[in-house]
């Protein structure tokens, strides 16, 4: 029953990131604009290190073009990130804000965005060489099960970085310290957000893209790629949607595990719902 109870405010909290996010479209400029970022970058560094790897002897390069892109993908994302979420706190306290604000925001706080992307490559990097190290399924499910301890305990550094304007090490201790605190957010609401985006957009696109390629594979090739393409489309409008909800639902769990207060639509009680002291967790 509580189980239930915690799946149906995750499916609330879920529905109030949407309406947030449909009463302020300004917030969605934030993940395209790190998209299109993260597209040059991808054009700039990944292109060449992909030719330099499959037309030359010049491994070396193209891992340090890999390195260089990867730690510029996670700088794009996480100030982008830091933007977002100052646009989404002004949002939800009923005050006016725009892309630029969000920018300025971000801006203030490139020496700790620089820093913290430098770790969060290097962590990145590590479950790589993680996965490359054990092969087969093993390797896979201890890179997964590592992968999704480092989102836990990171899931609030961007907040605490927009907010508190702390080093990435203290950042990760404060995610990490808030999360202890709160046990439950980052699993069920961040999981119900994205899963509501995944069935009604993400999944519909996965399915027209494999139509698609199918249908190239079976010679159709102009209406193959037609729908190969509007699929991917969706795909990627699906995951700018996921990730802004996300990253929305963040700015009120980061409040509320701070303070123990909801911040604007979202009440404390929704949120407690979600978010509970580990010991009353346990005794639950």
């Amino acid at each position: 029953m509580a189980q239930q109870s915690r799946f149906r405010t995750g499916i609330a909290l879920a529905k109030i990131s949407w309406h947030t996010l449909r009463e302020n479209k300004a917030l969605m400029a934030f993940p395209i604009a790190g998209m299109i970022a993260a597209f040059i970058d991808a054009i700039v560094l990944t292109l060449p290190g992909i030719l330099l790897l499959a037309l030359t002897s010049l491994t070396w390069l193209a891992i340090v073009l890999f390195a260089i892109s990867a730690y510029v993908a996670v700088f794009i994302g996480t100030f982008v990130g830091v933007g977002l979420c100052v646009a989404a706190d002004k949002t939800l306290r009923g005050e006016a804000t725009s892309f630029s604000d969000g920018i300025h925001a971000a801006r203030e706080r490139i020496p700790q965005i620089a820093k913290w992307a430098l770790l969060a490559t290097t962590v990145a990097l590590v479950i790589r060489v993680i996965e490359a190290r054990f092969e087969g399924i093993g390797g896979t499910i201890v890179a997964a099960l590592a992968g999704l301890a480092w989102a836990l305990v990171s899931f609030l550094a961007i907040p605490v970085i927009a907010f508190e304007g702390v080093g990435p090490i203290n950042a990760l201790k404060r995610s990490s310290s808030l999360f202890k605190q709160r046990w439950g957010q980052q699993v069920t609401g961040q999981a119900i957000t994205g899963g509501v985006v995944g069935i009604f957009i993400i999944l519909p696109g996965i399915l027209l893209a494999v139509i698609g390629g199918v249908m190239i594979g079976n010679a159709v090739v102009a209406a193959g790629a037609v729908v190969l393409a509007i699929g991917t489309i969706v795909i990627i409008i699906g995951s700018v949607i996921s990730g802004t909800l996300s990253q929305i639902l963040s700015v009120a769990l980061y409040h509320y595990a701070v303070d123990g207060q909801g911040v604007g639509p979202y009440s404390t009680e929704m949120l407690a719902g979600v978010v509970r002291p580990k010991g009353r967790a346990a005794r639950a």
